[in-house]
């Protein structure tokens, strides 16, 4: 498929194709499975996956074998509907793809599940040549003409009797027919096809440089003095030798989880400055020429204009509102705006206060640099707030953590969660939970699966990711299919007598992708194409996550997640304190940064402008410090040109907003306990429910009763009204 706009993406918005997990084999396999019966043969009986006799081999003939059924019942579909123009779509058409596509969607999530959970089970070259085939196949119902203009013809013909869902469904696929270029026919339609091939490459090209200029860099610490005080995670992650944690050396890269955590607790300034100008001047003309992305983001900047020209968009912005919550540029600039007016303010307040803690405590005169920030905010965050992580992870094994969590989705949603022992997994550390409707317990309506532990060489990690959740299979009701899941983390191991121990940031990615479960599980729609997240907006699809996210904050809640692991105290309540404090520090600076690259985004795919021309224009108007001449953070911005948050950059944002705006509604009756359940319930039959098969526009309006207000995003961050700006300094540009 040329471009793809809806489906399920949640699992990689980061690309994960190019894995540091190598393997030195290729398993060689039947291309078509044709000894492989009609039934599944990936799952048992009772419906669940068969992990204990799943091999590398049958999932690689199962998928051959369904995506060759697949794609020969499209073919089949198209000559119907050619032969038969009027037919009735949602009979003929829609629903024999719903149930043609529902076992090589549940392969393909299993395999997915199999990489991303045991690399000895799924390879990633095994796995590629999945992903690759069920993608292409998959692809075909979105890229067939007959299908194309037989939903837009039925969409135009008025039939009362069409429900929400299924406008739904229609409008899904007109829009992915016209944005994959359905509409264009002859030369236009050529250029566009070799213009998404172009496109593809360029991408290609621009995360390869990256992935190489950062793994160019490195640098060996021997001192301890400089380690001391770093987190325990952070010294496992950088220890050269993972025998010798404490004794060293250890090794600083320029990997996210690396770079950001040494980059907050490094106290050796110059040592700081020269990871940060790695890290800043990557693929640029400063560092390693022949890595340069420079040429490679004009390059993808105008491809996307062409492709957004043919398909008669004024510009690629322009195209990709076609699939947002916000429907126009317009009210993106206008809530960017909204939310810079008190942020900026508050910024240059931090920076001030920031710049003189850091005089203060530092010993150096000389003016708060972008290096200095991070460290500097780790200082004062220990002295505001009595902060420290391996401390208050004691209060957060994982076993009462799930337990709170568990309760507080029976309090809110009138479900509940049980283990189901014996059931076959892909690793002895996964277990697996059934979800009952409480008003009718007979029959569970979902399932998941639950691998929380980081295994060495056996599962992945990319990057700074500690988990994911992997739709395995949506539910459909023509094909009487419930929803499956699994929750993948890279937690610490218990050790000993002790249990897993989550920092608080993990307990708050645990809550995040147990949200994107939710929405997933609990869908109610019919058709496993709108269902859970499938369909949902991109700038709406994070609101569940950051919802569920929300209530860590709540004291009762947090409370509940609590218990120190030896002597079973709860946690006391000046840590809650500072926790909820700790949210609002350095907001300003954060979010004027979050703005600046939503805005930045936004200009780089409407304006004709060389890049870093616009970078010099909107800088200033965010950012307290000037930019470094150096950097070329442009050149590195890989959310935005190699992955899937071109012109949508600004969904980081808007999902937060909307998603703070939802838990204010819990908010406002939090001392009422009857309030409170009849808020969850209303949560449930909206966003978890509808999922896809309603615009979240519309979810929304149904939930809150009217539009979306930045105002309790701006309350949980303390971002309060400004009558002037504060002064600052002049500073420096820095050279």
């Amino acid at each position: 498929m040329a471009l793809s706009y809806y489906g399920r993406r949640i699992l990689f918005k980061k690309p994960f194709l190019n894995s540091q997990v190598r393997t030195s084999y290729v398993v060689l396999v039947p291309e078509i499975g044709e000894d492989l019966p009609d039934k599944n043969p990936l799952l048992h009986s009772n419906g669940l996956p068969e992990f204990s006799n799943l091999t590398i081999e049958m999932c690689v003939a199962a998928i051959a074998k369904q995506t060759n059924d697949f794609e020969s019942k499209i073919r089949e579909i198209e000559k119907a509907v050619e032969a038969k123009p009027d037919t009735e779509v949602f009979k003929n058409v829609i629903d024999p793809i719903e149930v043609a596509g529902t076992t090589l969607d549940t392969t393909w999530g299993l395999a997915k599940t199999l990489y991303l959970g045991n690399q000895s089970l799924m390879p990633t070259k095994s796995y590629l040549t999945i992903h690759d085939r069920a993608r292409k196949a998959r692809s075909t119902k979105f890229n067939s003409k007959p299908i194309f203009e037989a939903c837009k013809t039925y969409i135009g013909t008025e039939n009362k009797n069409l429900s929400e869902e299924q406008s739904r469904i229609l409008k899904k696929f007109t829009v992915e027919g016209k944005l994959n270029g359905l509409n264009l026919s002859g030369t236009k339609r050529s250029k566009y096809m070799e213009t998404i091939q172009k496109l593809n490459k360029e991408r290609g090209i621009f995360k390869g440089k990256l992935d190489m200029a950062t793994k160019q860099f490195s640098y060996v610490i021997r001192d301890y003095e400089i380690v001391k005080d770093f987190p325990t995670e952070l010294l496992k992650l950088m220890a050269v030798d993972s025998c010798r944690i404490e004794e060293g050396p250890w090794k600083v890269t320029l990997q996210p989880h690396i770079f950001n955590g040494f980059m907050e607790h490094c106290p050796d300034r110059e040592l700081r400055w020269n990871v940060w100008q790695a890290y800043t001047r990557r693929c640029s003309g400063f560092a390693d020429k022949s890595l340069q992305n420079s040429t490679n983001v004009e390059e993808i900047r105008f491809l996307r204009n062409h492709i957004a020209s043919l398909l008669g968009y004024e510009n690629y912005v322009q195209m990709s509102m076609e699939t947002k919550m916000l429907e126009s540029v317009d009210e993106v600039h206008k809530t960017l705006q909204t939310l810079l007016d008190r942020a900026k303010p508050t910024q240059q307040q931090e920076f001030a206060d920031l710049k003189e803690f850091a005089s203060a405590n530092g010993g150096f005169n000389s003016q708060l640099q972008h290096w200095d920030i991070p460290y500097w905010k780790q200082q004062q965050e220990k002295v505001l707030f009595n902060f420290n992580e391996d401390k208050i992870k004691e209060y957060f094994p994982l076993p009462t953590v799930l337990n709170g969590l568990f309760e507080l989705c029976t309090k809110l949603f009138d479900i509940t969660i049980k283990e189901r022992t014996k059931i076959p997994t892909w690793h002895s550390d996964v277990k697996y939970f059934d979800i009952f409707d409480n008003e009718n317990t007979a029959n569970p309506i979902a399932g998941f699966y639950f691998d929380p532990y980081s295994r060495e060489q056996l599962k992945l990690r990319l990057h700074d990711d500690i988990g994911y959740m992997v739709g395995i299979r949506n539910r459909s009701n023509l094909s009487d299919i419930k929803p499956l899941a699994a929750l993948i983390f890279n937690f610490q191991s218990p050790c000993e007598d002790r249990p897993s121990l989550l920092t608080f940031n993990e307990v708050k990615t645990l809550f995040f992708k147990f949200g994107h479960a939710l929405q997933h599980l609990l869908t109610r729609a019919n058709y496993s194409e709108v269902a859970g997240l499938s369909n949902v907006e991109w700038d709406a699809v994070d609101v569940c996550g950051h919802v569920l996210s929300h209530w860590l904050y709540d004291v009762n809640t947090m409370k509940s997640l609590t218990s120190h692991y030896q002597n079973k105290q709860q946690i006391p309540q000046e840590i809650i304190t500072n926790l909820i404090q700790m949210r609002s520090h350095l907001s300003g600076m954060e979010l004027c940064n979050e703005l600046y690259l939503a805005d930045l985004d936004l200009k780089l795919h409407t304006s004709k402008d060389f890049w870093l021309d616009v970078v010099k224009q909107l800088w200033p108007t965010y950012h307290v410090l000037p930019v470094d001449k150096k950097d070329s953070h442009v050149c590195q911005f890989s959310a935005i040109f190699s992955e899937e948050w071109g012109a949508a950059y600004y969904s980081k944002i808007w999902s937060q907003l909307v998603a703070a705006d939802v838990y204010s509604a819990f908010h406002e009756v939090h001392t009422d306990e009857k309030q409170t359940v009849l808020v969850g319930k209303r949560f449930r039959d909206t966003f978890l429910a509808l999922g896809g098969a309603s615009h979240p526009s519309q979810v929304f309006r149904r939930f809150r009763g009217r539009d979306p207000s930045p105002k309790a995003l701006m309350r949980i961050l303390g971002l309060k009204k400004h009558t002037q700006d504060v002064k600052v300094d002049n500073v420096p540009v820095v050279n």
